[in-house]
């Protein structure tokens, strides 16, 4: 299993984090992709793969809930990282209504500028897309990029899925959503998405699946959502497993 979105790095992991990562391993999850939100946290994915380069691939944006007034000051710092090849990603970026509306307007410009560094770098595009559907498929509808997308975290229904599919064919990372008791039109819309554009996450260390919902979250939780995805496509988890190892292997250029 490939988790395509964690943030293991973030500090408050602390000394943990060797415990963790060996977890996850033992329990089937080689490798651990890690998206940068902010400038803060550039140094912190640096410092995290270098620690662990054989299992770890980074990917560089700006989170949408981080941009403010001042957001066009990072894109030479976002310029500089992807001009030194170690990305495998640019992200997450996107938009995010749930916490500030106020924002959008910086937050369309700014996910278009990083949309096109995308495509400058022929680098796939990790979208952080919250109670935004419409606002961000205007974006990518002008922009018509030319790499793959991710709709990470995606909690939407099935006519979500139609709506987004009319402007792109994007992959979908799920995550422990799927797990939840009130997420039965995801789980429903897991069949229209279908699972080779399906992508395995945690988003650690949030959104922890059942039955750990409570507890910070980690990618030795990845088990869980695979499990669900297969209970639900009625599928046996070895074929969840390869199918979406076999998608992220493609799109972020893991080797094995």
């Amino acid at each position: 299993m490939i988790d395509t979105h964690t943030h293991l790095y973030y500090p408050d992991y602390g000394e943990a984090i060797n415990d963790i990562l060996a977890r996850a391993q033992e329990l089937g999850v080689s490798h651990f992709v890690l998206p940068n939100v902010n400038e803060e946290s550039v140094a912190q994915v640096r410092d995290f793969h270098s620690r662990f380069p054989h299992v770890t691939s980074m990917a560089m944006g700006i989170h949408p809930t981080d941009v403010k007034d001042n957001w066009e000051e990072f894109i030479p710092i976002m310029e500089k990282e992807l001009s030194s090849g170690d990305y495998v990603a640019v992200g997450e970026v996107g938009i995010d209504l749930y916490w500030d509306k106020s924002t959008l307007p910086l937050q369309l410009e700014a996910f278009q500028r990083q949309l096109t560094i995308a495509m400058k770098y022929q680098l796939p595009v990790i979208i952080h897309c919250r109670e935004a559907i419409e606002e961000t498929m205007e974006v990518i509808e002008k922009i018509r990029p030319n790499v793959p997308l991710i709709f990470h975290s995606f909690t939407g229904n099935s006519e979500d899925i139609r709506r987004i599919r009319k402007g792109c064919d994007p992959f979908f990372g799920i995550n422990g959503v799927v797990t939840y008791k009130n997420a039965p039109a995801l789980r429903d819309a897991i069949k229209e998405i279908g699972l080779n554009k399906i992508l395995l996450e945690t988003d650690a260390p949030y959104l922890t699946p059942v039955p750990h919902r409570g507890k910070r979250n980690d990618s030795s939780f990845l088990p869980f959502i695979r499990d669900k995805i297969a209970e639900v496509l009625e599928l046996d988890p070895s074929i969840i497993d390869k199918i979406t190892d076999e998608n992220a292997k493609a799109i972020f250029n893991i080797s094995d």
